[in-house]
């Protein structure tokens, strides 16, 4: 991905503005191959992150604080997210019967089974979005990004 070339520009643009422009069209490029991958199945990016973390789980409840300690998006919206989640019948929420103020968060079986398929989707699109990178070229971009 030529960074000038996208801009249309030949002006030699300053390292530090050119990589971070360029981070921002990668960012936006692989956002764009994700949603369109998640798209059939009618979930967003989030609502995808909190069945993993449902699924993570291992059948044990999570609550809504635990869910946005996990998120990979930080949001504040985690109970609408949730909320849509239960309409479509990929997690239930239940009031512990021990502690009333505590609500618990399940991934129902649906979810785990549409979970699969998403995963199955969510794996091409990561080759889709990887298959320039080597291995040792993910291996440096990682430490890379570590230093962030």
């Amino acid at each position: 991905m030529n960074v000038e070339k996208i801009l249309k520009t030949d002006k030699k643009m300053p390292l530090e503005s050119r990589t971070l422009i360029h981070l921002s069209l990668v960012h936006n490029k692989v956002g764009d191959i994700i949603n369109s991958t998640l798209r059939p199945f009618e979930v967003s990016t989030q609502q995808f992150n909190v069945l993993r973390i449902l699924r993570g789980q291992k059948g044990k409840p999570a609550n809504l604080s635990t869910l946005n300690e996990r998120m990979v998006t930080k949001m504040s919206n985690t109970t609408r997210l949730v909320d849509k989640l239960i309409l479509k019948e990929y997690v239930d929420r239940t009031v512990c019967p021990s502690n009333r103020r505590k609500v618990e968060i399940r991934i129902t079986e649906k979810g785990e089974k549409v979970l699969l398929q998403m995963d199955a989707a969510m794996s091409n699109a990561e080759k889709e979005i990887l298959e320039n990178l080597t291995e040792s070229d993910l291996k440096n971009f990682n430490e890379l990004l570590d230093k962030f």
